[in-house]
């Protein structure tokens, strides 16, 4: 038995065979898809450049080729695509800096609690 692939290739026909396996709901999925990408109040260049960003953060190497190809299909350069997925690592780690907030309370509170004893 040979090795497979953490994350295999996305082939046509892995596309078809998921699509063919719930294609109500596939299709609805693209439909949505597509809407949320097209060129609206933002262009459709920023929304790929969001989307790659957001994939970074979520950690899909699916969506990062996707959505790097995407925004370079339709206008992003590559230090565009470099800059958004820095603004994703600072978001990822402002996150744990804020929610530090909970530890130091949480450390405030049983101080508190122990100095009304």
């Amino acid at each position: 038995m040979r090795d497979r692939p953490l994350y295999p290739p996305l082939t046509p026909e892995i596309a078809v065979r998921r699509r063919d396996l719930a294609p109500a709901i596939a299709n609805s999925f693209q439909q949505f898809a597509d809407m949320s990408l097209a060129s609206g109040a933002l262009s459709a260049k920023t929304k790929h450049l969001i989307a790659f960003a957001v994939a970074q953060v979520t950690q899909s190497p699916y969506c990062i080729r996707s959505h790097a190809k995407w925004a370079l299909h339709v206008g992003a350069t590559p230090k565009e695509l470099m800059e958004a997925a820095w603004v994703a690592a600072m978001m990822r780690s402002a996150a744990t800096v804020t929610h530090m907030t909970v530890a130091v309370d949480e450390f405030m509170r049983l101080e508190e609690a122990s100095q009304s004893r």
